[in-house]
C-alpha cells in the first residue's frame, strides 16, 4: 500500500503537481488514518493534502480516477483466483490456465491476473506513447502469451474440423487479451507518461530556434511562455527581507534601546535596500528580428505581477512606445499592428536612439534595466554610439540580446562592436530557453 501511494505521488510530480517531501509524509499519515476502503474519502483527503491550486486539483482528480481504477483490482485478495495462479517456480501461467481464465468471463479474475502481469512487466516505468505496444506485449507474455501462441500454431497445423474451431477460438482469445493489455498500457501511460512526454515536448520546443517556428508551434509556445512566466514570477516576485541576520547596526540598536539603560533587548540588523525591477525593452521589429521580439514581449508582459514597471519601444526606422498598443489589444493583434506600423522601412539604430533621447530619455533612471533586442545592423548609417553611451550611464544596466551568432557581430553593416563597450551584457539568443535565461538574470540582479 505504501508503494501504491508512492507511485501515485510520482505520477502527480510527472504532471507538474509540486509535491514536497513534507506533503508526501502528510499524505502517508492521512492514508494511515482513513485507509483505502472509501475511495471518495481518500480522493478528497489526498486532494486537500497534495493539491495547492485549482489547476493542481483538476490534475489530481484526473490522475486519481485513472490510477486507482486499476489499483483497486490490485488490492483485491487473490485468494478467489488461485486456480489461475502459476505454480511455484513458474514465471507465467500455463496456457491451459490462461485459456480457461479468458473463457471464464470472470472480469475480476482477468483484471487481477492482468494487474499481476502488468506489475511483473514494470508497467509503472512507461514514459512515452511509443512504449505502449512494447509494454502491451510484455503483459501478454507475463500472462502466458507465448504458450498460447504455441497452442494456436498447433491448432492451425491440425487437419481435423475441431482443430479449425479451436484455432478460431484461440485467435479470438489472443485478440481479446492483446486489446486488454494495450488498454492497460495506455492507461499506465496516461498516469505516468503523459506528463513527462509533455515536459519532453516543452523542453524540445524551448530549445528550438525561434526563427524556425511555424504557425503550428505558436499555441504550444504560448502555453510554454505562460509556464516560464509563472516559474520566474514565483522565483522573483517575493522581496525576501533578511531579518535577524547579517551585520549588526550598532547606532540604531543603541538608539532603539536608549530607554532600557542601553541593554540591547531590541537588536537591529542592517538591511540592504532592494530596488523594484524596472525594465525598458527596446525592440528592433524589422523582418529579421520580429519573431524574437514577439516572444520577448509576450514573456515580459506575462510577468506583470512580478515586474509591474515595464515599458516597451519598437522601431525599424523611427522609435515609438508600444505600451498602449499592447494594453488595448489582444497580444497577437497588437504584434501585428506594431510590425505593420513600425516594422517597415530601412533599419536605422542611430535614428532610434535620437528619438529615445528627444522624447523618452527621462524614463531611464538608476534602477532601470534596458533590454535591447536586435541584430545591430543599421544599413551603414551613423549608429550614434554616443547616445547609447549616455543611456548606459543613466541606467542600472544595459542588456543586449542579439539573434545573430557571435561570429557575425561586426560583419557587414553590423554596428555591434560600437555598442559592446557600453553593455553590461551582450548575449546571443536563438531559443526560448535563451530568452528565459536572459530575463532570469535581469530579475536576479534586483534580488
Amino acid at each position: 500500500m505504501e508503494r501504491t501511494l508512492t507511485n501515485f505521488i510520482r505520477a502527480l510530480r510527472s504532471s507538474e503537481v509540486r509535491v514536497s517531501t513534507g506533503e508526501a509524509l502528510d499524505a502517508t499519515r492521512a492514508v494511515a488514518l482513513i485507509g483505502y476502503g472509501d475511495r471518495t474519502l481518500l480522493k478528497e483527503s489526498l486532494g486537500c493534502v497534495l493539491a495547492k491550486s485549482e489547476q493542481e486539483k483538476q490534475v489530481h482528480d484526473r490522475l486519481f480516477d485513472l490510477y486507482f481504477s486499476h489499483s483497486e483490482s490490485k488490492s483485491k485478495s487473490d485468494s478467489n483466483n488461485e486456480e489461475f495462479q502459476p505454480e511455484d517456480g513458474e514465471s507465467q501461467p500455463a496456457p491451459e490456465n490462461l485459456i480457461e481464465l479468458m473463457q471464464s468471463g470472470d472480469e475480476a479474475a482477468i483484471s487481477t491476473a492482468m494487474e499481476r502481469a502488468a506489475e511483473a512487466a514494470g508497467i509503472d516505468d512507461i514514459r512515452f506513447s511509443t512504449q505502449v505496444a512494447y509494454y502491451a506485449q510484455q503483459i501478454v507474455k507475463q500472462m502466458g502469451g507465448e504458450g498460447l501462441q504455441e497452442r494456436l500454431l498447433e491448432a492451425l497445423q491440425g487437419r481435423e474440423p475441431q482443430d479449425e474451431a479451436d484455432a478460431q477460438e484461440l485467435i479470438d482469445i489472443r485478440r481479446d487479451l492483446t486489446m486488454r493489455a494495450r488498454e492497460r498500457a495506455e492507461r499506465a501511460f496516461d498516469v505516468f507518461g503523459a506528463g513527462e512526454t509533455q515536459q519532453f515536448r516543452d523542453d524540445f520546443a524551448a530549445e528550438k530556434r525561434l526563427n524556425a517556428l511555424d504557425r503550428y508551434d505558436m499555441e504550444r509556445m504560448k502555453i510554454l511562455i505562460a509556464k516560464i512566466a509563472k516559474r520566474l514570477a514565483v522565483k522573483h516576485s517575493r522581496r525576501r527581507k533578511k531579518r535577524n541576520r547579517g551585520q549588526l547596526d550598532v547606532r540604531r540598536t543603541m538608539r532603539a534601546n536608549a530607554g532600557l539603560d542601553g541593554v540591547p533587548f531590541n537588536v537591529i540588523w542592517r538591511q540592504k535596500k532592494k530596488d523594484r525591477p524596472k525594465i525598458v525593452a527596446i525592440c528592433d521589429v524589422s523582418g529579421s528580428v520580429a519573431q524574437y521580439v514577439r516572444f520577448l514581449l509576450l514573456l515580459l508582459y506575462s510577468l506583470a505581477d512580478a515586474v509591474p514597471d515595464i515599458h516597451a519601444f519598437a522601431f525599424s526606422h523611427r522609435l515609438k512606445p508600444v505600451d498602449d498598443i499592447l494594453a488595448d489589444n489582444e497580444f497577437e493583434q497588437a504584434m501585428t499592428k506594431i510590425i505593420r506600423e513600425m516594422g517597415m522601412g530601412s533599419t536605422d539604430y542611430g535614428q532610434a536612439w535620437s528619438d529615445l533621447k528627444v522624447g523618452h530619455e527621462s524614463i531611464i533612471d538608476r534602477r532601470t534595466t534596458v533590454i535591447v533586442l536586435g541584430d545591430g545592423r543599421s544599413n551603414y548609417g551613423d549608429p550614434r554610439a554616443d547616445l547609447f553611451r549616455e543611456f548606459a550611464q543613466r541606467a542600472k544596466s544595459m542588456i543586449w540580446l542579439n539573434p545573430e551568432g557571435r561570429p557575425l557581430w561586426g560583419t557587414g553593416d553590423s554596428a555591434i562592436p560600437r555598442y559592446l563597450p557600453f553593455c553590461s551584457q551582450m548575449s546571443h539568443v536563438a531559443t526560448l530557453k535563451d530568452l528565459e535565461r536572459a530575463v532570469d538574470e535581469v530579475l536576479a540582479a534586483y534580488g
